[in-house]
């Protein structure tokens, strides 16, 4: 009988670089080792945005401006203990990084990466993220076309 797909959120950080160009924090996962975002399960007395955010830090050790709307989602198959899976749909919030620190929660179980936003979707398993991601990128360039257009 097929699990009950259950919700979690994620935070997508992202950092604008000294070229101007958008940049995705990708960071590995504790238990394969496989790049993914921050996520996890939602926070009773917290919003969706505001758990991402703390997923974000204790995951990544990043802190920034985060959207109160979801900017995508996707669905995939969390592993739980032993051989089970669980469907699970993730809401996708985007962190514009203001901050980020050496040390922070989850630092010794886990790798971080900054790379462009088609790098990271190439680094990850999942395609409706890998879209998401991919958006970030083409938004962008979309925007500034139109700003030279007008120009």
């Amino acid at each position: 009988m097929p699990s009950k797909e259950k919700s979690q959120i994620a935070a997508l950080p992202v950092i604008k670089g000294p070229d101007g160009r958008l940049r995705v924090m990708i960071v590995t996962s504790r238990d394969t080792g496989r790049w993914i975002i921050p996520k996890g399960w939602t926070m009773k007395g917290k919003s969706d945005w505001e758990a991402a955010a703390q997923e974000a830090f204790e995951e990544a050790g990043v802190e920034g401006d985060i959207s109160r709307k979801s900017i995508g989602s996707f669905n995939y198959d969390k592993q739980l203990d032993g051989d089970d899976f669980i469907p699970c749909k993730v809401d996708v919030y985007r962190l514009d990084v203001t901050r980020w620190v050496s040390n922070w929660p989850e630092g010794d179980e886990r790798e971080r990466l900054w790379c462009f936003p088609d790098e990271a979707a190439e680094r990850l398993q999942e395609p409706e993220l890998k879209d998401i991601v991919r958006s970030l990128a083409k938004s962008k360039r979309d925007k500034d076309k139109a700003e030279a257009a007008s120009a």
